[in-house]
């Protein structure tokens, strides 16, 4: 078998943001061009279960714009060109 590696679906992006919440990561879009899975210490802390979850859903790079406008549907974005003071990610206020 060759290394093919699965696909996201845009249909999937939901699911995926839910489980990378719940592994405690606030993940958060960057402005309109990208997004992070949560600080360094909330990755270290949930590395298994982010792996877990990036193998149960696979490569989503293709699906960046998507999963940047859903997490900004959800109030989960940061504008960099804005003030530090307004910047909050899901619900807690980033400093």
């Amino acid at each position: 078998m060759t290394g093919s590696k699965r696909l996201m679906k845009a249909s999937d992006i939901p699911a995926f943001v839910d489980r990378v919440i719940k592994a405690g990561c606030d993940i958060c879009a960057i402005g309109d061009k990208g997004y992070v899975l949560g600080d360094v210490e909330e990755m270290v802390a949930a590395a298994d279960e982010l792996q877990c979850i990036s193998e149960e859903f696979g490569d989503r790079d293709f699906l960046l714009p998507e999963i940047v406008a859903h997490l900004k549907s959800l109030g989960r974005h940061i504008d960099p060109e804005s003030p530090k003071e307004t910047w909050y990610g899901g619900n807690q206020r980033l400093q």
